[in-house]
């Protein structure tokens, strides 16, 4: 502890004890006040300035340091000062008092707390510097809640001092009337009950709503302010229940959950059903993914005991293999399944005219305009082409277009280390295209822990990958009629020749062309449609949900959000739900395969949270060992003294199979004990889950634990007596540092 925050400690458990060792708590008992009365009431009669001063001083001590009998001094307010002079000093003081114990809880605690319990505060933290003032107020109001608890729990989070400050001024203020006021009367009042009657118990209930329907009315000028300038296309009543613009993963769960619910809803999409997953991303990639995986098993051949095997292939037959897959999952996400559901399916673009009107514009030319009740986004992201010099001549591939190609490119060029850039990389290279990969970041996989991008990275260069990080694009030329990317690494130029490239960079929100900006909707820095914890837009009844609102573009995130938008849409009016973001996992398909839930290593230290890490090598693994894909590890991150898990990251055979566990255990609050518990079947890649729990286990266990187990064993073998046991004891001295350091298996 730092010595600023140790003498602030220091100064207060004086305090705090002194007040109690000089009898403190028996001047702030209501008996002893009734029977000071007089007296108190003739100080002040005599010394006005100086009364007041001292009781002020005093008030602001016994709240600044958490002391019992606050309330009662209140009571002493009123019977000394009166009315309206009580009411004042007490307000000021015991704001003053307040604010004073919220400064020392946020200097002593709060970063300590924020470290350890970051992860879990999240939420909380955005919602006290978002609407913290509500909240404190809505407290403020019922005697109920300990205002001392108030004080040193506010003090933890990111709520501004001088809004702490106003807000517990007003919000106190109705309760110090209400016992100044008792106080004027104290000598006719028997005992503390006699001020809290169950009548003025429900008036400060009432009080305490009061904020909340504040909110309600605040939120509903906001809203009514927003819709001023459309109030006159608002019709009278609505064609539908909701319209979803976008028939990816979000709009096709969004439309999904409407239909359900017997709602009246209209989905429209411009261009293929199930979106860039079903036709650009997810399927098309995993099935290229699985055909390159097969060939680099033929190529290991030897591995497995044969003496060699040959594939032959047609590149062409390949793709055309992709776009099989692709067609055989098409009726999962076709017109005709989700008109049979009870959705009306639109062919067309869409277009907002108004908060509660859609103009459709199908591909025969017809146009027509919807009336909505509500109105959900879900118009996905595009590959992102950045604006480098010369990079749009050299017609570059995207995640879009390259399922097109069906000649294997002889030089590969692929601008972008990230899970798309990464995925293609190792896939063409395993077809025998030659590959470069080309990164500006220091590694690949950069949102990975170093060490996981380093096993990618060493496995591409393996399969003989020219990996490039530390490579910045500059331009992109046609030199001696080849094309070259020209890029610059530690000062100096690179040329890299290539045949056809592939721009991997990532890709960008759909939020134009529709009609958010006629209407006023904002966007992020990012470029996402700006939404609020509801998935709300601008407009309480226009959503969006997906990649065209982030803050994850993955395929489960859109259908997770979906789930919010779609109900909050519907029934918004009763009762409005927040996106939970609390447990989001991915997966990266290379070889090894990544995948991640919650913190990693990387993350943790970014944002100062404290973990400890425990690391399990999947190479000890029998049932990997046995499959020939021994490599790898699952590392878990947990707070620090505690099985509760803050994170996972498992690089290794079938990853994105085996974080579903962990994924489980932390949307449920489940430590790395019940997974230790939980019997797995071998030998099987699941039981890395079970070896890396037991790698925390045994962190857990101390030198001097482990030497009394080793006494103790040895004492019932009979070959040593109490003696050697308390001997073997005492030689540990109490070390607690780790029995083992973290092994495998």
């Amino acid at each position: 502890m730092k010595v600023g925050k140790l003498a602030v400690l220091v100064a207060i458990a004086i305090a705090v004890g002194a007040f109690f060792a000089l009898g403190g708590q028996r001047y702030l008992t209501f008996e002893a006040i009734k029977a000071q009365q007089a007296s108190l009431a003739a100080q002040y009669a005599a010394h006005q300035g100086a009364t007041i001063a001292a009781f002020f001083a005093v008030y602001v001590l016994v709240t600044a340091l958490s002391l019992p009998g606050a309330a009662l001094m209140t009571l002493v307010a009123g019977a000394i000062f009166g009315l309206v002079v009580g009411t004042i000093v007490v307000s000021f003081a015991s704001s003053v008092g307040a604010t004073l114990a919220f400064l020392a809880s946020r200097f002593l605690l709060r970063d300590w707390v924020q470290a350890k319990f970051g992860a879990r505060l999240a939420g909380i933290n955005q919602g006290v510097a978002k609407e913290g003032g509500f909240y404190l107020f809505t407290l403020r109001l019922i005697p109920a809640v300990p205002f001392f608890v108030i004080n040193l729990a506010m003090g933890l989070t990111p709520m501004r001092t001088w809004v702490f400050y106003l807000v517990s001024q007003i919000g106190m203020l109705a309760g110090t009337i209400v016992y100044v006021n008792a106080g004027t009367q104290l000598a006719a009042i028997s005992s503390l009950k006699g001020i809290l009657s169950p009548g003025l118990i429900g008036a400060f209930v009432l009080l305490g709503i009061f904020p909340l329907i504040a909110k309600k009315i605040v939120d509903a000028v906001k809203a009514r302010k927003v819709y001023a300038k459309w109030a006159d296309r608002r019709p009278a009543s609505y064609d539908r229940n909701v319209v979803v613009i976008g028939a990816g993963s979000g709009g096709l769960v969004t439309a999904y959950i409407a239909a359900a619910v017997k709602a009246k809803v209209t989905l429209v999409e411009k261009h293929k059903m199930g979106g860039d997953c079903l036709n650009f991303g997810c399927v098309p990639s995993k099935a290229l993914i699985r055909s390159a995986k097969f060939l680099s098993h033929v190529k290991r051949a030897r591995e497995f005991g044969m003496q060699g095997a040959d594939a032959q292939f047609d590149f062409a037959d390949v793709m055309e293999r992709v776009q099989k897959i692709v067609t055989a999952i098409e009726p999962h996400d076709s017109v005709e399944r989700y008109t049979g559901l009870g959705v009306d399916v639109v062919q067309g673009e869409a277009r907002i005219v108004s908060p509660w009107q859609v103009e459709v514009k199908t591909a025969d030319g017809k146009t027509s305009t919807l009336s909505t009740r509500s109105i959900v986004i879900a118009a996905g992201a595009r590959p992102l082409v950045p604006p480098i010099p010369g990079l749009k001549d050299m017609n570059p591939l995207t995640s879009d277009t390259v399922w097109n190609i069906r000649t294997l490119p002889r030089r590969l060029l692929v601008l972008g280390g990230g899970p798309i850039g990464s995925e293609l990389t190792q896939s063409f290279a395993r077809f025998g295209a030659e590959v470069t990969q080309v990164e500006m970041a220091p590694r690949i996989m950069l949102r990975e822990d170093p060490e996981v991008s380093e096993m990618v990275m060493r496995q591409f260069r393996a399969e003989g990958i020219r990996v490039l990080v530390n490579h910045k694009a500059k331009e992109f030329r046609v030199e001696n009629g080849e094309k070259t990317l020209i890029a610059e690494h530690q000062g100096a130029d690179v040329r890299i020749v290539f045949d056809e490239m592939i721009c991997a960079l990532g890709r960008t929100p759909n939020v134009t062309g529709y009609g958010l900006e006629e209407l006023g909707i904002p966007t992020t820095r990012t470029r996402t449609v700006e939404t609020n914890e509801y998935l709300e837009t601008l407009y309480p009844n226009i959503y969006a949900c997906g990649d065209v609102a982030g803050p994850y573009q993955f395929t489960h995130t859109a259908a997770h959000q979906a789930w919010y938008a779609a109900v909050n849409a519907l029934f918004g009016t009763f009762k409005k739900y927040k996106a939970d973001y609390s447990v989001i996992p991915w997966a990266t398909f290379t070889e090894p395969e990544v995948a991640r839930v919650g913190l990693n290593e990387l993350e943790a230290k970014e944002k100062g949270i404290a973990y400890t890490a425990h690391v399990y090598g999947i190479d000890d693994l029998d049932r990997a060992i046995a499959d020939s894909e021994a490599h790898g590890i699952v590392k878990v991150l947990t707070a620090p003294g505690s099985d509760r898990i803050l994170g996972v990251t498992i690089a290794g055979e079938h990853a994105g199979d085996l974080i579903a566990e962990y994924v489980a255990a932390m949307k449920h609050g489940l430590g790395l004990n019940k997974i230790l518990g939980t019997i797995h079947i071998y030998p099987t890649l699941a039981e890395a889950n079970k070896y890396a729990a037991g790698v925390w286990k045994r962190s857990t266990v101390t030198m001097g634990q482990h030497a009394f187990l080793d006494a103790f064993q040895t004492w019932r073998r009979g070959a040593g007596g109490l003696g050697a046991v308390l001997g073997k004891l005492a030689g540990m001295g109490g070390d607690k540092r780790p029995a083992y350091t973290p092994e495998q298996h």
